[in-house]
């Protein structure tokens, strides 16, 4: 085989198992990947996909934290409704990174659209869902936080490493940059689809006013400013810029205060 057929086929070969294997990747608890050896191989066709892309993509093992991390990054870049068949695949293509960032839909709509889409006795069950949904998000940011914050104190570290390490050569150089690169990428990356939820939300909650108005709606509102007020905690972790950086970001509008809340009080 050529080299030029080897290229071709190695570009191939992630594209003819996205729906294969993309859609397919199977959830653990508490939002967090199932350990499993499909859904490791999903991880490892994306990385490969990736590589071919040119995007950051290092062939060293992760480290504990990193590992965490990634687990608990899950459930913020997988879709909150979790019940649209394509969505859900797309988000986990790009989650895997069989697909690249660009290809996710920021959907603000689609929350409200699946919750109010099926069968559901009374509007309780709407509006408990979305405060579920927001206050499991705001208790997850601290933990996600603080292994973020554990693996940017190894990467400096890994950074300094280079400096002092005559034996090192540029492979070495090379895949070190790019761990800390994905790594850095997938923190900006939940910090923005956080603020995403936090818009998915409060549009929900504007419809069901509308849709259904009852006294429910002022405890959804503050489950929706509990996650809101919990988003510093991500901002601070990197610099402003670091979504542009990472090709994440598709508009100059801020995230924050995109929808204003609808409930001041009843």
């Amino acid at each position: 085989m050529t080299l030029s057929a080897k290229r071709v086929l190695l570009r191939t070969l992630p594209i003819a198992g996205l729906f294969l294997m993309g859609g397919c990747a199977q959830e653990g608890d508490f939002g967090r990947p199932a350990p499993s050896a499909w859904n490791s191989l999903v991880d490892s066709t994306g990385a490969i996909a990736a590589r071919e892309r040119e995007e950051p993509s290092s062939v060293f093992p992760l480290t504990d934290d990193e590992r965490i991390l990634r687990d608990r990054a899950w459930r913020f870049l997988m879709p909150a409704q979790g019940r649209a068949a394509f969505t859900d695949i797309l988000a986990n293509l790009t989650r895997s990174r069989l697909l690249p960032p660009s290809a996710r839909i920021d959907d603000i709509e689609g929350y409200h659209a699946e919750l109010i889409a099926g069968p559901f006795r009374s509007p309780y069950s709407r509006y408990s869902r979305l405060s579920e949904d927001a206050t499991a998000d705001g208790r997850l940011i601290p933990s996600f936080a603080a292994t973020a914050s554990r693996v940017i104190d190894a990467d400096r570290l890994r950074l300094r490493a280079l400096l002092f390490s005559a034996s090192l050569d540029d492979f070495d150089v090379r895949h070190a940059a790019m761990r800390v690169a994905e790594n850095r990428c997938l923190i900006a990356w939940v910090r923005l689809e956080t603020g995403l939820r936090v818009a998915r939300y409060r549009f929900a909650l504007e419809h069901f006013v509308v849709e259904m108005p009852g006294s429910e709606a002022l405890a959804a509102e503050r489950t929706i400013a509990f996650l809101d007020d919990r988003r510093p905690i991500l901002a601070a972790l990197l610099p402003p810029e670091a979504e542009a950086r990472c090709g994440l970001v598709r508009s100059a509008v801020p995230l924050a205060g995109l929808v204003p809340p609808v409930v001041a009080k009843y």
